[in-house]
Formats: structure tokens, sequence, C-alpha cells
């Protein structure tokens, strides 16, 4: 049993058993809740469980297995096929006839294809087997919609750092499943690097901390520092917390090197973030915010660029991805650079908020109806593919807004071409008040 325990991982050993030990996901598991009462009530049903890595979904699973005494029976999506599921099914049936519930966890259902899905769906709609699943991917998109439609979907939430920070405490002292045994303590602070690293997964958190006991095995002193840490995750650690000042600190160095036009200091900063353990797509959402804040029309090829970019990471994934994020970063620094696209909707924005919800005019509602028309509605509409340039002067604002001019395009990159056509058009709008144009109206 000694030998077993050394073998499994701090993770695994830790796993909470009873609901009672479970930590955190209070909006799913919190008193009162859908699922809890169906737990403690042992009415279960099948469910789908979405939630990034290490945030409890196999646990939970076992854990209703274990309150409801059904008997569970568990395989991957990966490497199970037909053949395994058929198994399972047979062994369900044999399990009924003993009066016992079958729940069958099947983890990352995702990657089921629907042939797989559909060999265990009558099964489910005939109440053989209540199928637990786990997913890190949206079901909407991966699981098919008769067996999604017989599922209830919870989604679990990373871990917070108070929460990982329990489980590691929790770790530190059991002595039955965890290090107890090893009477270790740990710096306040190496807990805290533990927690930052793990990004709310239980499951790394668990596992970095066993590596730095292992560390600390050999030391005169019985403590695990931060350096032992450091060591363990083979990570340089950077001064950075992402959530406090040095967070904002670089994300507004970024962000300013862009806007400043300078390549080698976004790089710089960028790569600053990732190394310290910045969230890539939290950088890559900046980035994305910045082509329309600062870029805008001056370069509209500067969003597609960044969405693309993030895209790719989440693609590609770590280290590979993280070029994409860099080019991105060179591509918006040496782009013509517009605020006009946001000092526009500044601008609007401070219009409703002055003027109220203003009527949209007669011209430009929707007729759908005989009644609708009779009132007005579409009356006088011009319909501008009808006219030369696609373009004729008439009014789209409110009444009480006419003649506003919110965005003002620059004389850089693409907005110098928008600028030059809009003039043109504001000179035929000005024109079209003491002359009224010519042709035809469509409703």
């Amino acid at each position: 049993m000694a030998k077993d325990r050394e073998q499994r991982p701090l993770a695994d050993r830790m796993r909470p058993e009873r609901l009672s030990e479970f930590i955190g996901q209070e909006k799913v598991l919190g008193k009162g809740t859908l699922l809890r009462r169906a737990i403690e009530e042992d009415r279960l049903f099948s469910m789908i469980l979405w939630g990034p890595p290490g945030s409890g979904k196999t646990t939970l699973a076992r854990i209703i297995a274990n309150e409801t005494s059904s008997h569970f029976e568990t395989f991957s999506a990966v490497l199970a096929g037909v053949k395994e599921i058929r198994s399972v099914i047979e062994t369900a049936n044999r399990e009924l006839e003993k009066g016992q519930r079958t729940i069958l966890f099947v983890d990352e259902i995702h990657r089921f294809n629907k042939a797989q899905q559909d060999a265990f769906l009558h099964h489910v709609e005939s109440g053989l087997i209540t199928l637990i699943g786990a997913t890190t991917e949206n079901p909407s998109f991966e699981v098919i919609s008769p067996l999604l439609s017989r599922c209830r979907v919870f989604v679990l939430d990373p871990y917070s750092d108070e929460e990982i920070y329990r489980m590691l405490q929790r770790a530190l002292g059991d002595p039955g499943k965890g290090l107890g045994e090893l009477a270790l303590k740990a710096e306040p602070e190496a807990l805290r690097h533990i927690v930052w690293a793990a990004e709310g997964d239980a499951r790394t958190a668990l596992n970095n901390l066993e590596a730095a006991a292992n560390l600390s095995r050999g030391a005169q002193e019985k403590v695990i520092t931060r350096d032992m840490v450091q060591e363990a995750l083979q990570k340089k650690l950077l001064q950075y917390d992402k959530t406090g000042e040095e967070h904002y600190n670089l994300i507004s160095a970024l962000h300013k090197s862009l806007r400043g036009s300078d390549p080698d200091a976004a790089l710089y900063w960028l790569a600053r973030m990732l190394e310290a353990g910045e969230d890539p797509l939290y950088v890559a959402r900046r980035m994305v915010r910045f082509a329309s804040e600062d870029v805008g029309n001056a370069d509209p090829n500067g969003l597609l660029v960044s969405m693309a970019a993030m895209q790719a990471f989440h693609f590609i994934g770590p280290p590979e991805g993280e070029l994409a994020l860099a080019q991105a970063a060179v591509y918006l620094a040496t782009a013509p650079k517009s605020n006009s696209i946001y000092t526009a909707f500044g601008r609007v924005k401070r219009a409703i908020r002055d003027s109220g919800a203003l009527p949209v005019p007669l011209h430009i509602r929707n007729a759908p109806t005989g009644l609708m028309r009779d009132l007005g509605y579409g009356r006088d509409y011009k319909y501008a593919h009808d006219y030369d340039d696609a373009f004729i002067p008439q009014d789209y604002l409110p009444s009480e807004l006419k003649g506003q001019i919110f965005y003002r395009p620059t004389d850089r990159g693409y907005e110098k071409t928008i600028k030059s056509r809009l003039d043109k058009w504001r000179v035929m709008i000005r024109a079209a008040k003491t002359e009224k144009p010519e042709g035809p109206s469509r409703t």
C-alpha cells in the first residue's frame, strides 16, 4: 500500500472522495444548487462538466459515484472506441440486475466522434447509464445535439488563488494522503509562487508542490523555499504579479510602445510578460483592442492580423504560438496610427447620454406591414444603389442630431482615402441643403 502511495502523484492522492472535502466551485456545488441537491437526494441525471484543466471535473464525477453508491465506469475518449462502449453497456446491464445504477464517466468527451456518441445515446435515453462527460471545449460544438439535449451542462471555473492556497496547505499537513509525514514547512512566498504558476489548475499546483518537496528532502531544514519552487518549476522567476502593479506596468509599457511605433520595445515588453507567465491570450486580447483603438482604419488589416494571431496561438499553443503574437506586435507597432474610431465612438456615447433614446426617423424605418406604410414608415427613403457612386444625401441621424459629425478621419494610412471620400460626400450633403436632388425613392 505504501509503495502504491509513493507511485501515485500527490494530486491523485489528495483527490477528495466526499462532497464535504471538495474545495471551490460554489456556483455549481453550493448549498441549494441543483447539482448538490441531486447528489444529496440521490436523484442523478446525465451531465456535462465543462471547465479548464485541473478544475475538478474527474474528482467531482468520482465523488458523485461515491456519494450515491453507484457503480462507476470510466474511460478516456482518446483511447476508447465502440467496442469499449459495448463492454461498458454489458457491465451496466449486469449491475442493473443487481439493482445497481451505473455512472459512465467519459473524460475528454469532445474527442468522441459522432459514431461513438451515437453508440451510447440510446442507453442514456433509456436510463441504463448515467453519463458524466468532462470537456475543456465548448460542448455546444463538440457534443451531438441529441446527446447534449439529454444532459445538463455545468460550467466549472478555474480555482481562485485562495482555493489553491488552501489545497496546498491541506496537502502539506495531511499525513495519510499528503506530505504531512515529512513534517515540512513552506515559506508563504513559496506557496504563493506555486499558486501563481498554477493559474487556477489544482493538479498543476499539487504536482509542483510535490516537486518542490522532493528538493527539500536533502536540505538541512525541512522548509520549502521560494528558490526551491523556482527550481522545481524550471522557470526563471521574474518580478511579476498578474493582479498587481507590475502587471499593469508591463501591459502599459507594451501598449505605449505599440502606440509609439517602436517594434523593438514592443517585442521586449511582450517577451517580458510571456516569460513571467502572463496568459498569452490576455496579451492577444489587448492587442486586438489596440488594433481598433490606436490603429483603426489607418490600417484595417491591423485588426485582422491581431485576430489571426490570437487564433493561431489558440490553435498551436505555447511556445510556438508565441511567434504569432510577436508578428502581430511588430505589425501593429509599424502600422500607421489613428485613434479616430476610438474618439468617434466616445463622442457618440456622450451624445446618447445627453440626448437620450431619440426615435428613428420615419423614412429609414422598416415597413413590413400595410399599417406601418400608411403611418409613413420608409416613405421617401432613397436607395443608395440607384445613384451614382451609390451615394445620395439624406438624413440618417435623428433630427435632433442632424449635421453632427462624430467620425473625423486623419490623413494617415488608409484613413486618408476614407477622408477624401467623406469630404466629397459632405460637400454633396451641404449642397443638398439648398438644392433638392432628383431621383427615385424606395420604401
